[in-house]
């Protein structure tokens, strides 16, 4: 008896010893307490959809009984991760992988995992296996300009012209361009420009942009662009909608993840508040199915590219613990999410502190009459860093604009700066529920050049130190003359080495500049560089890195 109870502590203790090397309790900044409903992007979750609701499945307590049609799972398939594209068939197809549950590792087998289109006839589910596509791990899966659809996987991708159709493996190609890669390049997220080009993340943060999304991935950021917190960050999911870009990125060691919005994919704000953690997944009734994980978060968007559902790879215990022919597994699972109001400024003048009145469109839609179905005195409009936390500006009148209605706002503590580029508004419907928007500023140029230089190169010749550098257009639209300049540190100062003229490129264009400059580098020495691309006194790129000028 007492070496029952022996061992039971002891499998009582490696258990607790396993759960506490998953999770870390993250301490939130103080100001997040005053965070006013509808900041945080966690509040945009809505109740799952289903319609079996059942017990005759496996799974802990906390997680039965459930909508077992809602995603996909059964007892043959451990499911993990990917996301949902509509054919052209009207079928929604799940592009989801797996494992078979009764692997011997149990979890530990996904990197065996294979990929599947999974169908529905609705983006809720239950979605059926329809093919095994091969191998391959984290799905994600996006359209081409040319109509071609691209299946990635950890270290590689499918391509095919039909979902139903056969997929031709092979690999990617990346250019880092004397960046250091970030934590390897798996786990990639892409999201579509408007010119049909591809902005894709990396786990560790990286930007990088490929001018179809198929061809050679060019690498833009020195370093991550993740809020500066303490952070095990991996699932990033990149999106972009009529307004902005959108990212989610997680930490898994602390199950918190946090949002962060964009004007052109390569410079990032983050926005306060978690983007999600456990206890998400929530009925109509209140219920809530108490999935021990939330990872691989995918993006379902609408016609003007908002989230309209978050799909998930859950899992109902410990890692570790998901063991063969057990009562432990993983599954896909989608919960809709409020997209957002359809906003529009009407006023083409900049807006600063001294605007008087703002004017906003908002757009009427099927289920929702702006004329109607908003509570006005709750209504708050202007810059992110204002409404989030209760201030902003205050609804002076309304006028009905056809179906649409036109909101008239005091300008009075918009907040809005020459740096904001997609104001913000928070509300509520009458009903009580939160309603929220963005909105694009019209005098705003959201399509720009971007001007991004490769490492300096130096030579030694009889005229002294001369060298190179590259410098390319990965904008959309052609940019104008703009120089480009390289210094050095040292003790604490820049000093300058040389600097070129950038002539005027055409989107995606290269150019290569010569320049000269004094040879007072020690031979063997490594400097801290910083290239620095300006057009005037605007700072358009920087590029920090750590060479020896001379060998």
């Amino acid at each position: 008896m007492k070496l029952q109870i022996r061992l039971l502590l002891f499998s009582l203790l490696c258990i607790n010893m396993s759960l506490s090397a998953q999770i870390t309790e993250r301490e939130r900044p103080r100001e997040w307490s005053q965070l006013v409903e509808g900041a945080r992007f966690i509040a945009r979750f809505l109740p799952m959809q289903g319609k079996v609701f059942s017990s005759d499945t496996w799974g802990v307590k906390g997680v039965v009984p459930r909508y077992i049609d809602n995603g996909i799972e059964d007892r043959i398939w451990s499911y993990w991760g990917g996301n949902i594209k509509k054919g052209e068939d009207g079928k929604y197809h799940l592009f989801v992988c797996g494992w078979l549950e009764s692997s011997p590792k149990g979890h530990g087998e996904w990197p065996n995992s294979f990929v599947f289109n999974a169908v529905s006839d609705n983006q809720t589910g239950p979605f059926k296996l329809r093919n095994m596509i091969g191998k391959g791990h984290n799905p994600e899966v996006y359209q081409l300009k040319d109509g071609r659809y691209v299946l990635y996987v950890i270290d590689g991708r499918y391509v095919t012209n039909d979902l139903n159709g056969k997929w031709e493996y092979g690999k990617f190609d990346f250019n880092a361009r004397d960046r250091r890669i970030i934590e390897g390049l798996s786990n990639l997220s892409f999201a579509q420009r408007e010119d049909g080009s591809y902005l894709m993340v990396c786990r560790g943060g990286g930007i990088w942009i490929s001018q179809d999304g198929l061809s050679e991935y060019n690498q833009l950021t020195d370093k991550r662009v993740y809020p500066d917190v303490d952070g095990r960050f991996e699932d990033p999911v990149i999106w972009r909608d009529n307004v902005q870009y959108h990212m989610i990125v997680n930490d898994w060691l602390g199950r918190i993840a946090f949002y962060l919005r964009s004007k052109d994919g390569v410079n990032w704000v983050t926005d306060p508040g978690e983007a999600y953690t456990p206890g998400i997944a929530v009925h109509e009734d209140g219920r809530v199915e108490d999935w021990f994980k939330f990872e691989r978060i995918k993006m379902y968007q609408d016609e003007y590219g908002r989230a309209i559902q978050a799909n998930f790879a859950v899992i109902d215990t410990l890692k570790p613990q998901d063991k063969p022919f057990d009562n432990h597994s993983s599954k896909n699972i989608g919960i809709p999410l409020n997209p957002g109001l359809l906003l529009t400024i009407l006023d083409e003048k900049p807006i600063t502190a001294k605007t008087k009145t703002i004017r906003l469109k908002v757009k009427a839609e099927k289920g929702f009459n702006p004329q109607t179905d908003m509570d006005m005195n709750s209504l708050r409009f202007g810059a992110s860093e204002e409404v989030n936390y209760g201030r902003g500006s205050k609804v002076l009148k309304t006028e009905n604009d056809g179906d649409d209605l036109i909101v008239t706002f005091d300008g009075k503590g918009n907040g809005i700066t020459k740096d904001e580029f997609a104001p913000k508004l928070i509300g509520k419907y009458k009903n009580g529920k939160m309603l929220y928007g963005y909105a694009r500023l019209p005098y705003v140029d959201y399509i720009e050049p971007i001007l991004s230089a490769r490492a300096p190169v130096f030579a030694v010749s009889g005229k002294g130190m001369t060298g190179h550098i590259e410098v390319q257009n990965f904008g959309q639209v052609t940019s104008q003359k703009a120089s480009v300049k390289i210094e050095y540190k040292k003790e604490g100062k820049l000093i300058n080495v040389a600097s070129a003229t950038v002539p005027v490129l055409k989107p995606y264009e290269k150019t290569e500049l010569q320049f000269s400059c004094k040879n007072g580098f020690e031979k063997g020495r490594k400097y801290d560089f910083t290239v620095t691309v300006y057009s005037g006194k605007k700072v358009l790129s920087t590029f920090n890195l750590t060479l020896s000028p001379l060998q």
